[in-house]
């Protein structure tokens, strides 16, 4: 490859990161809506940096992990719960530890969500890099500032306007209704083929109503110790 078909293909490796990135970001941003000041950027920083190291994991061994049966019907799965805790949120640490724990906390759930959502995304970053690893690594690593820049970004938003901490779990809970839908294996056991806006649609709802449920029975456990 020579140097005019690495540099196109860096530049349009680098745009798909962006463009596929924004699902971390939101990820990334719901997690981390609790933090404060440091605790805040810590976690952002760590959180861009473990959904691009999992890139590069899932970029690497693509072509073997995307063979295994029912694979994304079960990551529909795990991120239709990753919404539902993101949905409902975490209270900021009092004190060091606790603070602390929540960055861990927050980190482990952006972890859990990347897992899942890199899958589909590096089909479209290896076909971009032509068997290179080189140009996706590179590519990743470029797209890290602009990740973090994001998440920032979502979280000044989501504590302005909280109703959209709820319109981006029923996004992500869309997201997990599309991954079932790719999953060859598991839709051929479904007795009628639904149309492919069915099962996102429920999902997004399944999420929503889930965490209406779960954030009402926290109120009124907290009403009663109160009381």
């Amino acid at each position: 490859m020579d140097s005019v078909s690495l540099g196109m293909s860096l530049v349009e490796i680098t745009w798909l990161n962006i463009l596929l990135s924004g699902d971390n970001a939101l990820v990334i941003a719901l997690a981390c809506r609790s933090l404060e000041g440091r605790q805040r950027r810590l976690g952002i920083v760590f959180g861009a940096g473990a959904a691009v190291a999992l890139r590069i994991i899932f970029t690497i061994g693509v072509s073997y992990i995307l063979k295994l049966p029912f694979l994304r019907a079960g990551g529909a799965i795990l991120l239709l719960w990753v919404a539902v805790k993101l949905l409902l949120g975490e209270e900021p640490g009092e004190d060091g530890i606790e603070a602390q724990s929540s960055i861990m906390k927050a980190v482990w759930t952006i972890v859990m969500a990347d897992i899942v959502m890199s899958l589909d995304n590096v089909l479209a970053i290896a076909a971009a890099a032509h068997g290179s690893q080189l140009l996706i690594i590179l590519g990743l690593v470029i797209s890290v500032p602009i990740v973090v820049a994001g998440s920032s970004l979502i979280v000044n938003v989501l504590n302005r306007l909280p109703l959209l901490i709820w319109a981006g779990a029923g996004f992500l809970g869309w997201v997990a209704g599309e991954m079932f839908v790719a999953d060859e294996t598991a839709m051929s056991y479904l007795p009628v083929e639904p149309p492919e806006w069915i099962i996102p649609t429920v999902c997004a709802l399944l999420v929503l109503g889930l965490g209406w449920m779960l954030s009402r029975r926290h109120e009124s456990e907290d009403h009663s110790v109160a009381g």
